[in-house]
């Protein structure tokens, strides 16, 4: 079960749910204002499952969420710490009701530490772990990557891992635990060879000057006649000796890639070159050889790209053309997505007879309804 937030715990549940896991949201029974506001069949990251409306704050809404609870393997919620706790629905009082369950707590700091409390954003957590000081050009500020690397890659990759991984755990102890996924964490996770590569002096402190960030001409992207870009990243002498030999380019400058004093002049030289044909044309003489070449392409031209086409990467969804569930298995494929699904009285009902049979729904409602006569029987004492 899934305890509505925005962005990286929404995420972590679609990605489960992509994969084949029932996947229930509590939502606000008010509009919470966050995040972007979007008509529901472009809010994709809710694909896959259903919802249904809850006030936490009422006894009987928090009677139901326990009771999902109760049958849950795992829960997914991304507040501040301490907030579902003040909720009467932390881990501690979730696990005495369900022993087996992972509790996954998806935060960008982490449940602990100074900063534990404060307010973030993907910016935030990708700029402490030292991964913004090292995207960008030479000379330039630090350029933030969208919020992929930070909320989705550190974020919500990462709390799926770990709810999968408690969940096997679980099956042969017989005991959930909490799965504390800080995006702040999992960025650091992500530098672990840059963190090695720096120790050994292969990568200085400079952005825009080593071999993975710009800085060697070779591994970088180019402007065409056309206005488009390409990229290149022929790493290995043979790919490089290949992708000079393609595009007929030859000079003293070319000669040793890893000499780092020639890369300004060897960039000048391939940025020239480059400059002489369009992106269409650089595309028909290097796509699919050895090159390590790539056009780059706009969202747009991507979902219509031959290749991603033959593999099925993007799918259409309800109208909207969308990235398919990844990875992919041999023998048990995902289904084709589900688009977002109304919060309708209907689908509420549907919702919840995936996890109660009727008695157990007749029961619930019947409790639901004495609270809400009680509620009102002191309304009029007042």
């Amino acid at each position: 079960m899934e305890l509505a937030g925005i962005g990286p715990a929404p995420f972590c549940a679609m990605l489960l749910a992509d994969l084949g896991a029932t996947v229930i949201r509590v939502d606000r029974k008010e509009p919470s204002g966050l995040g972007l506001s979007r008509p529901l069949q472009f809010d994709l990251v809710l694909r896959n499952r259903k919802s249904i409306r809850v006030d936490l704050k009422d006894p009987a809404g928090l009677e139901l969420v326990r009771a999902l609870i109760d049958k849950a393997d795992a829960l997914i919620e991304g507040f501040r710490p301490g907030v579902t706790e003040r909720l009467g629905l932390g881990p501690d009082a979730c696990l005495a009701r369900n022993p087996k369950l992972v509790y996954g707590r998806l935060t960008g700091w982490g449940q602990d530490g100074p900063l534990a409390q404060s307010a973030g954003h993907d910016i935030n957590y990708i700029a402490i772990t030292g991964l913004l000081s090292a995207i960008g050009r030479a000379g330039q500020a630090p350029t933030a990557p969208l919020n992929v690397v930070g909320d989705y890659a550190g974020g919500s990759v990462y709390a799926a891992l770990g709810i999968v991984s408690a969940l096997l755990e679980a099956r042969s102890s017989g005991k959930g635990q909490v799965v504390d996924a800080a995006i702040a964490d999992g960025v650091a996770s992500l530098l672990t060879i840059q963190t090695g590569l720096r120790a050994a002096g292969l990568v200085g402190p400079e952005r825009g000057t080593n071999l993975l960030d710009t800085g060697a001409p070779f591994y970088d992207t180019y402007e065409c006649a056309d206005g488009k870009y390409i990229s290149i990243g022929p790493i290995e002498a043979k790919f490089y000796r290949l992708l000079l030999d393609r595009i007929g380019l030859d000079a003293p400058e070319l000669a040793n890639p890893e000499d780092r004093a020639s890369w300004p002049a060897a960039r000048r030289l391939f940025a020239a070159h480059f400059k002489t044909r369009t992106r269409a044309q650089w595309t028909e003489l290097l796509e699919g050889t050895d090159a390590c070449f790539a056009p780059v392409l706009d969202l747009d031209e991507a979902v219509a790209h031959p290749h991603l086409k033959a593999r099925g990467t993007f799918v259409e969804v309800g109208g909207v053309m969308q990235p398919a569930p990844a990875p992919r298995f041999s023998r048990t494929r995902p289904a084709e997505p589900r688009p977002p699904a109304a919060i309708t009285a209907e689908n509420e009902a549907a919702a919840l007879a995936e996890w109660f049979a009727p008695d157990e729904l007749a029961a619930l409602a019947a409790a639901s309804a004495g609270g809400a006569a009680r509620q009102n029987q002191l309304e009029t004492m007042k």
